[in-house]
């Protein structure tokens, strides 16, 4: 049997996103993705929106890679990507006001 640090793992994080914030979001979500496409490790991705009844958008992207250290390796990449470009994630969200619910997954074969 496998160990579970061998089998592929799942980034999944849910965003809660106000109306008037989704444009730039995407703008933004448009730019990591393409990054993360490059990365050692990394298997695909998928997005998926709802429309809430009050028009704000839930938002939740699922990238899976090859193993909790390819994770951790593209943590650190983005992390310095968003450092040379001048980014700051958390002050995004906060000023747009998006909340954001992140989290490792793995698949249950049950």
């Amino acid at each position: 049997m496998k160990t579970q640090t061998n089998n592929p793992i799942a980034f999944i994080s849910k965003y809660l996103i106000p109306a008037a914030s989704k444009e730039t979001f995407l703008e933004r979500q448009h730019i990591a993705r393409a990054f993360i496409h490059t990365l050692d490790g990394f298997v695909h991705d998928h997005a998926y929106e709802r429309i809430t009844e009050t028009g704000d958008t839930e938002y939740i992207t699922v990238a899976t890679w090859t193993s909790e250290e390819a994770v951790h390796n593209a943590r650190e990449a983005v992390n310095a990507e968003n450092l040379r470009t001048g980014f700051n994630r958390a002050e995004m969200l906060q000023r747009l006001n998006i909340k954001m619910e992140p989290g490792l997954f793995r698949e249950d074969n049950a």
